[in-house]
């Protein structure tokens, strides 16, 4: 006999807010329920659906264009109803072994590394990755500990990440051609 599996639900997230000209900004309360910065989520206005990239700082909000008030059948100023899940198609980074065993030996380095998205985990990695030597790497892991805990998300100051995500090994297959047209 099979084992029987359990699917993780993923909790829907419903508000009503106002819908302005070109941006739904999300309540507080809905805003909480989702990490901070970038997110993914598949969502409904007023049952219409779409698939959007909620961005934030302190809070989260989306673009919303004509054909979106059109199929909603809203106006800007109007109260609409959402409904929203997030979806985890943002691709994890590979988290070499040496830096994973470092930020689970820092409580606070560990719950900040859980909170941060996949995006901002994949930058640490870069960064890490990015020094040839192995001192550089060592001083790199214990920076990243120190600053995780700190509360940090991202690696600042660090220019090889915007040059070295098209074509770096872990990165690399996240890339996709833009469609022609």
């Amino acid at each position: 006999m099979k084992p029987v599996q359990s699917h993780e639900t993923k909790p829907t997230i419903r508000f009503s807010a106002r819908l302005e000209a070109g941006l739904l900004t999300l309540p507080k309360a809905a805003s909480a329920r989702l990490p901070a910065g970038r997110t993914v989520v598949e969502a409904t206005i007023n049952g219409f659906p779409f698939r959007a990239a909620l961005e934030g700082k302190g809070g989260h909000a989306f673009k919303v264009n004509a054909v979106m008030h059109d199929a909603a059948g809203a106006a800007p100023g109007d109260t609409v109803t959402v409904e929203i899940i997030r979806v985890d198609d943002e691709p994890a980074a590979r988290v070499p072994t040496d830096l994973r065993t470092a930020i689970a030996g820092v409580p606070r380095a560990e719950a900040q590394w859980a909170s941060i998205t996949p995006n901002a985990r994949q930058n640490w990695v870069l960064w890490l990755s990015s020094g040839k030597l192995e001192a550089t790497r060592v001083k790199r892991i214990k920076t990243a500990c120190s600053m995780l805990s700190a509360g940090k998300k991202r690696v600042c100051c660090f220019s090889g990440l915007i040059w070295m995500r098209k074509d770096h090994q872990t990165a690399g297959e996240n890339w996709q051609p833009l469609p022609k047209g």
